[in-house]
């Protein structure tokens, strides 16, 4: 199985880096490797609208994205983890959902679309300062969205609300469980 962990947060060692690596280490434990991609490292040219996708299916810029794409091709599975800035997913998160609009254009515009891609799962690791009841929506819809450009479907999520402190998800035991488990989960399902 080939599974792809992709984390959209800017600060190393922050809350979602730190359960990006709980839900790897469940992985392992299920007897499966993951590729873990920080996408702040990379370097995506924003989606500018040019419309080149439309008609031809690929992005005019070669960047650390086109890597990305191969990579989202052989995936199984996709895990994307990102804090919520502003009701939303970061800047490095959106930045590669927005380029996933090739993905899209191929699916629904130039009708390329795979049949038997039902075992291709996605999953959501979210983490947020506040505990709003609608704090999660945003990146919820957006990360759905995406799932179903690269074709995959929404299978699961794991967010933790009330956590600001660079590294303080680690002292909440029962989500570090959780993310555990949830690695355990992506790795089964093979």
């Amino acid at each position: 199985m080939n599974i792809l962990i992709l984390n959209g947060s800017p600060r190393k060692r922050g809350n979602t880096d730190l359960l990006l690596e709980k839900i790897e280490e469940g992985v392992h434990r299920a007897g499966q490797r993951a590729e873990h991609v920080n996408l702040a490292h990379l370097s995506i040219h924003p989606c500018t609208g040019c419309g080149h996708c439309e008609t031809e299916g690929v992005c005019i810029f070669k960047d650390d994205m086109t890597l990305l794409y191969q990579k989202i091709e052989a995936a199984n599975r996709i895990v994307i983890g990102s804090p919520i800035y502003f009701y939303g997913v970061t800047a490095q998160t959106k930045a590669f959902i927005d380029r996933c609009q090739a993905l899209w254009c191929r699916k629904y515009l130039l009708g390329e679309i795979k049949p038997e891609r039902d075992y291709r799962r996605g999953y959501m690791v979210s983490v947020a300062a506040t505990d709003g009841g609608k704090i999660f929506d945003g990146a919820r819809l957006t990360v759905r969205y995406a799932f179903d450009a690269m074709e995959f479907t929404y299978s699961g999520e794991l967010l933790a609300q009330g956590v600001d402190v660079k590294g303080a998800v680690a002292e909440r035991t029962e989500i570090m469980e959780k993310a555990v488990q949830m690695g355990l989960e992506i790795g089964r399902k093979a």
